[in-house]
């Protein structure tokens, strides 16, 4: 059985397998190479990049040169995020721009936690959209966790002032606070988001800061501006690859690394709650362009 995220990544793979195919097929000509760098940039693994794999194909054109791309596409991503019980209390602060998934994502990351023995609580800090709330408390459900919501309350830094609050009470070993979207461009909400990092730091060290950014795949390049502008008010641990499933832009993973140092923690592979796993270099890699391993896991 194909691992859930080798399923995801099967349109970008698509695209790239079927050219490395040709490659194979064909050699290593003028012709084959403008398509490979064609694809390559479809699949958003950008201009730098792409150059790089290609002169690896050449360099290698004799030998399988797919396991040293493989090798040295591996190289360029963060290692396989630790998934493990927190040393200590954390509280995830769940970021990004409107439709990215942050809502599901919150949930999703929670019933991880909560297979690990965690105790976990939702705070619905979107005091913005008018079903935020509503659709945390199902996911909450689904999720078998706690929830703190306030829908009276239109300030997020109280709401999750209390959230936090309570979590600490409760002695809860993990918070994920699902925030509201927001452009990267509307200044007042950005610096509200600064607000609500500078409570966590000054009154809740308690905790354990993660911060989590969800990255929309089937945007592309255009998610790395808006990484890059969140970053300058929101201290940023880690990303959540959302959308893969829907995307044949899996390429975007390696300028979120090489460029803003970001590390992905979690992929999405589906709308379910069990669609995400924590990152691995190897799965993805292997996903990305179509190498089969054993080490897959499902």
């Amino acid at each position: 059985m194909l691992s859930r995220l080798y399923e995801a990544l099967s349109r970008t793979r698509l695209q790239i397998a079927s050219v490395f195919k040709k490659l194979k097929g064909n050699g290593v000509t003028p012709d084959t190479i403008e398509l490979l760098e064609e694809t390559l940039l479809a699949s958003d693994m950008g201009f730098e990049l792409s150059e790089s794999i290609i002169d690896v194909v050449k360099k290698y054109s004799d030998e399988d040169f797919l396991d040293k791309v493989e090798e040295y596409l591996i190289s360029l991503l963060p290692p396989k995020y630790d998934l493990k019980v927190p040393e200590r209390p954390t509280v995830i602060l769940m970021v990004g721009v409107n439709g990215s998934g942050k809502t599901t994502c919150s949930a999703k990351i929670a019933s991880v936690y909560q297979k690990l023995g965690q105790s976990v609580m939702l705070v619905a800090a979107d005091t913005y959209r008018a079903a935020a709330v509503e659709q945390l408390k199902i996911w909450s459900e689904r999720a078998g966790c706690s929830i703190v919501c306030n829908e009276s309350s239109k300030e997020p830094s109280a709401v999750l002032f209390d959230g936090l609050n309570s979590a600490r009470s409760r002695s809860k070993e993990i918070v994920i606070v699902d925030t509201a979207g927001r452009l990267h461009t509307y200044k007042n909400l950005m610096d509200e988001l600064g607000k609500m990092n500078r409570i966590i730091e000054k009154h809740f060290s308690y905790f354990e800061p993660n911060n989590l950014i969800t990255i929309d795949s089937t945007l592309g390049q255009n998610s790395l501006n808006q990484a890059a502008e969140f970053r300058e008010h929101v201290s940023l641990s880690g990303a959540v690859l959302t959308k893969l499933d829907g995307s044949a832009k899996g390429g975007i993973i390696f300028s979120l690394f090489q460029k803003l140092g970001v590390p992905v923690q979690f992929i999405g592979t589906g709308e379910s709650l069990e669609d995400i796993q924590a990152f691995d270099p190897f799965g993805y890699v292997s996903g990305l362009i179509g190498t089969e391993r054993k080490d897959i896991s499902e």
